[in-house]
């Protein structure tokens, strides 16, 4: 059979994509570069280093190149919890809906806090200015971001509640604000205060504790001056300035203080405070919650301490106001809290409790250790779920804030053995 190939010249190709060409370069620049590594490795790292950096400049350039090419003037940052007690809710900007508040949740710009009748919360911003979010309280977070250099600017307003705030150390240019019904609050670092909004009853008030708090509303601008309040209503054509009694500085017991009791017996605590110029006494309150719904002391005593007997075994909250010949009453102190444990009648009943360094990610304190394979373990007064069959433990704290905390750690057996330990970390 004749062939009907007609002759000429017959071209073969192979298709070669352009991801094998690249990985055969690549291999080759490898091979090459192994070479010149051992052969000159000084050389070579110099090399390298100018190369990865050109490289990412290209791949910014890039990357960039769909988005606007103007440099923006400052970056979100994340704000989050440090402590949730109660009820406390989180709706997201970009949402509808509400969610239960959790210490994993950043917080930014345009989310709404919410506590309950039974809830508190603490949010800490980008600058480190704390907010005590108190019971039956709503709060925006309208701002919290960081230029270029490194100035900060956060604020908050208040819609209804009560909220304690203080603000830390911060560059210069930067502004901490909160806002309340058509007011607002600028603080300065080392700053503290009290705003309190109540739209069913149209009343606004905003205390400075310390530091340099201005307050503009309006046309009015006013500088506070240490517990010194300005209130209004809304339609109000100017703020009304009075000022306030300063509370008492708790000092026993300690915050987060372990008071020992033997088993199924009651104690006597002696409680402390600070003494007031120009009080006629004070009015010290103790409760089993932070939101003090449920009193189990609520008594107005003369002199500046008293020992309440009977406090059975669990967690304590306490605070402590002055009040005046006229029986006017200070705003509320700090809120302690202090811990009744158990504790066996033999003397030799102590335990053993070994605590290995710290651990800190972040604003979260990693606390490990080791103890009695049958004992109990609390950190802060909060227990340790799980105690290894060894008896080592280990415990993640709630967020802390910045500045100094203490950490309070107590083991305890069966046997009434006790064995607690205190230690100090900051966080910055």
């Amino acid at each position: 059979m004749a062939s009907k190939q007609k002759p000429g010249i017959h071209v073969a190709w192979v298709s070669v994509t352009y991801r094998v060409v690249l990985a055969a370069v690549a291999l080759l620049v490898l091979a090459f570069g192994a070479v010149m590594h051992f052969a000159f490795p000084q050389a070579t790292e110099t090399a390298l280093n100018t190369v990865n950096h050109f490289s990412l400049e290209v791949l910014e350039k890039i990357a960039g190149g769909a988005e606007s090419t103007e440099k923006p003037s400052a970056n979100s940052q994340q704000a989050h919890f440090t402590n949730l007690d109660g009820t406390v809710r989180v709706k997201r900007a970009n949402s509808n809906g509400w969610i239960n508040a959790d210490y994993n949740i950043p917080l930014e710009k345009g989310d709404v806090v919410q506590t309950g009748s039974e809830g508190i919360a603490k949010v800490v911003l980008g600058d480190g200015t704390n907010y005590t979010v108190k019971q039956d309280s709503l709060i925006v977070i309208e701002e919290n971001s960081v230029n270029e250099r490194q100035q900060t600017n956060v604020a908050v307003s208040v819609t209804t509640g009560t909220v304690d705030l203080s603000t830390g150390t911060y560059s210069q240019g930067s502004k901490s604000q909160v806002m309340v019904a058509g007011a607002t609050a600028s603080l300065a670092p080392e700053s503290a205060a009290m705003v309190r909004s109540d739209p069913k009853n149209d009343q606004y008030e905003i205390l400075k504790e310390k530091g340099t708090v201005d307050v503009a509303r309006g046309g009015e601008s006013a500088r506070l001056a240490d517990w010194e309040k300005v209130s209004y209503q809304s339609e109000s054509p100017r703020m009304a300035r009075v000022k306030e009694a300063g509370p008492p500085t708790p000092i026993a017991p300690a915050n987060m203080a372990p008071l020992f009791a033997v088993a199924g017996e009651t104690r006597p605590v002696d409680f402390s405070w600070t003494k007031m110029v120009n009080a006629a006494g004070y009015h010290l309150r103790v409760s089993r919650n932070p939101y003090f719904s449920s009193l189990v002391v609520d008594r107005k005593i003369e002199k500046p301490g008293a020992e309440i007997p009977a406090f059975g075994e669990g967690a304590y909250y306490w605070s402590v106001q002055s009040y005046d010949a006229d029986g006017r009453e200070s705003v509320e102190s700090e809120m302690n809290r202090f811990t009744i444990i158990r504790r066996g009648k033999d003397v030799q009943a102590a335990m053993n409790l070994e605590i290995d360094p710290f651990v800190q990610h972040g604003h979260v304190i990693e606390v490990m250790g080791k103890t009695e394979p049958s004992a109990r373990v609390m950190v802060n007064g909060r227990e340790v779920p799980m105690i290894g069959q060894d008896g080592s433990f280990r415990y993640f704290t709630p967020a802390l804030p910045n500045g100094e905390s203490v950490i309070t750690i107590t083991a305890q057996n069966a046997k009434g053995g006790v064995n607690t330990q205190q230690k100090k970390i900051v966080i910055q």
